[in-house]
């Protein structure tokens, strides 16, 4: 490996020092997202004089769930534009879990819409539910666009279900979910056109404009034009591709002007390598150097046929990289003292933060085997450097439970916690954190599960 890449571990003395601070962002953009429902529940109320008979109510019920809907729709595609603000205060999995949720509910919104507006339609008309809908959907303005929209949303909650994620790859589930952007756009111009609240309301329709807009241009820039500026300006190349454990390979990047990535410690890209086989993928990888002005590092394990795929990349392969995204960062430490518990490649995000976080920084690496041990001199010359503690712990040397890591760690409840590893590793030492005494609010951890 070239010298130029070689990482050179900080001295305690160069690392910056910066007061641990509580963020609130990731509590005000709940309360600003509910105090935007109550907004359109506002509208409702005041567009609405009276409520009379079964077939009132049902019609009522139906424009409420309508609205609630439209708005749901617009949070949705605002939660995954990947908006920097965004993503590095609240983190990529947390908006990821609000956007399933907020996803499950628009979902039953638009069912709960569709269904009252029908009965409540057949009882004012006196027709059955079956030519009601045929009358509906046939002959309202915008109403059958509308409907594809409708089936197209139902079709993407579908295949959102844990139990079809789970029978395809990620690529095909991301890509399938793009016909959300297309089922959004045709609900549109049904809201505005068949909407009671909007029919003869300007005030209201400038609103839904805005707001559609608005979330519609956040997603054109952070989610398409963003990454193609920045694919063309720091014109990426793989430099070298590097073994540091069984399956596991470190793969360096130059390019161009990359100080302003701006990647802090902790973050991860998504990477689209321009190789047969590999381009239509953008996967993620957390750095697993500190972002150097001359070049990058990520490690990868070959889990699947794109991450082995990358330790046959040739130098010279031209890479797309949007980011960095999370907020597993330094900003997330709440005390002086930090364990950082990472199992397998999870150990990438870890090693950065390892060597960058001031304050009493203990490392605790677990893997099934002592070969496993990934970045392992890095490892070592750091926690020289910086005089911390470093345990490596194989599969059967030592259980993860809070007694085990109590022995290891004195005062554990007192420490954040950064975790990082595989879905079973990361479970129990939830558990056993929280036996120990730890906070949930000082372990931090994220996933880039889908």
């Amino acid at each position: 490996m070239a010298t130029a890449f070689t990482p050179t571990p900080r001295t305690s003395g160069g690392l910056r020092h910066r007061r641990p601070r509580r963020d609130v962002v990731p509590f005000l953009a709940p309360l600003v997202i509910g105090a935007g429902g109550l907004g359109v529940l506002a509208l409702w109320w005041s567009d609405t004089t009276s409520v009379v008979g079964p077939a009132g109510w049902l019609t009522g019920a139906g424009r409420m769930t309508g609205l609630l809907a439209g708005y749901a729709c617009a949070v949705l595609l605002a939660l995954m534009a990947r908006v920097p603000a965004l993503d590095h205060r609240v983190g990529t999995d947390r908006l990821a879990r609000w956007h399933a949720v907020v996803g499950r509910g628009t979902v039953a919104l638009i069912l709960a819409h569709v269904l009252l507006i029908i009965w409540g339609y057949s009882l004012t008309s006196h027709a059955s539910v079956v030519s009601q809908t045929s009358a509906l959907v046939l002959h309202y303005p915008d109403l059958l666009k509308g409907t594809i929209g409708f089936l197209l949303l139902v079709a993407t909650g579908v295949v959102s279900a844990r139990a079809a994620r789970r029978r395809m790859s990620y690529e095909v589930w991301h890509y399938l979910h793009f016909a959300t952007y297309l089922a959004v756009f045709l609900a549109f111009g049904h809201q505005l056109s068949n909407g009671a609240d909007f029919v003869g309301n300007r005030s209201a329709q400038l609103a839904w404009y805005a707001l559609y807009l608005g979330v519609a241009a956040l997603v054109l820039w952070y989610r398409f034009a963003g990454p193609v500026r920045r694919g063309l300006r720091h014109r990426l190349r793989v430099a070298a591709v590097h073994p540091e454990a069984p399956g596991v390979v470190s793969v360096y990047l130059t390019g161009e002007r990359l100080a302003e990535l701006g990647a802090e410690p902790g973050q991860f890209l998504r990477w689209r390598f321009l190789a047969r086989g590999l381009w239509w993928t953008a996967s993620p990888y957390s750095l697993s150097a500190a972002a150097h002005p001359g070049w990058l590092r990520i490690t990868v394990k070959a889990a699947g046929g794109h991450s082995a795929a990358l330790a046959r990349l040739a130098p010279g392969t031209r890479v797309w990289a949007e980011g960095p995204y999370g907020s597993f960062t330094a900003d997330r430490r709440t005390s002086g003292k930090v364990l950082l518990l990472g199992g397998g490649v999870g150990i990438t995000p870890l090693r950065t933060l390892f060597e960058t976080l001031p304050g009493e920084v203990t490392l605790l690496y677990r893997a099934r085997r002592t070969e496993d041990f990934a970045l392992r001199a890095e490892l070592d010359a750091i926690a020289a450097a910086r005089h911390a503690r470093v345990h490596y712990l194989a599969d059967g040397d030592a259980p993860l439970t809070a007694h085990a890591l109590s022995a290891l760690v004195p005062d554990l409840a007192a420490h954040d916690v950064y975790l990082c590893g595989p879905p079973g590793m990361t479970e129990a030492a939830r558990r056993a954190l929280r036996e120990a005494g730890v906070p949930g609010r000082r372990v931090h951890h994220e996933s880039f599960e889908f």
